[in-house]
């Protein structure tokens, strides 16, 4: 039995991620605050912001996968953390390194040990892995980091037959992005590839779907944003 373990599947692409590998007849553990509504979800009910829960949590998935299980883990739970270098307090700047980093650390420790070759790790960036825009310090200097565990994921697995990759969506119609910014920035954002349009949670889906069966793409970083138009 294959199982689909993923952070942030309450919504959005973390939803949408867990319907797609249940097609697939996956088994399906998600962890967030609030509950995944798929009914075959093992629910783990964490605050990954928080140290011991998130450890504590991590360490209930790996207990109840037996040894030598193919797993695709999925680093989907993510904050979009706003505010310039200036407002980047410790504890603001904290919040984003918890979430977008050390849970999927903590995670990582859990899980490889019970990971058996053709397993996968995929990490869930973003457009701003791999640029900058004024306003999002914390959030771009995480996502940047992002990509960093991900390429040091790869050279550190050598040999154990599980790979990794990261797939960075860009503006994707989700309930965070909508929470986080008003409707005429929206419009915007949407305006900004070369669709016209913000990018479905299906869509990113696919993406992870398709880089968790495919060895080859070891190491790769895959933006799926549509076509972002560079001004």
């Amino acid at each position: 039995m294959k199982t689909l373990v993923i952070t942030g599947a309450s919504a959005g692409i973390g939803l949408e991620t867990a319907r797609l590998f249940l097609q697939d007849d996956y088994a399906l553990v998600t962890l967030s605050r609030r509950n995944c509504p798929l009914a075959e979800a093992r629910h783990i009910a964490c605050d990954l912001a928080n140290s011991e829960a998130r450890s504590a949590a991590a360490d209930s998935v790996a207990s109840q996968l037996p040894d030598e299980s193919e797993i695709c883990l999925v680093h989907n739970a993510g904050t979009l953390a706003s505010g310039s270098l200036m407002d980047a307090t410790e504890k603001r700047f904290k919040r984003a390194i918890e979430i977008n980093m050390l849970a999927p650390q903590a995670l990582n420790l859990a899980l490889v040990p019970k990971m058996a070759p053709g397993s996968s790790i995929v990490y869930l960036g973003s457009t701003l892995s791999e640029i900058a825009v004024p306003g999002s310090f914390a959030y771009v200097a995480t996502r940047h980091a992002t990509l960093g565990m991900m390429r040091a994921t790869c050279q550190d697995l050598v040999g154990t037959g599980i790979h990794t990759a990261a797939v960075c969506p860009g503006f994707t119609d989700t309930e965070m992005l909508r929470d986080h910014l008003p409707a005429e920035a929206l419009q915007s954002v949407a305006g900004a590839n070369a669709f016209g349009r913000l990018v479905e949670p299906q869509e990113i889906a696919e993406c992870i779907r398709f880089v968790a069966a495919q060895p080859a793409l070891n190491g790769a970083v895959l933006h799926a944003n549509l076509g972002q138009i560079q001004r």
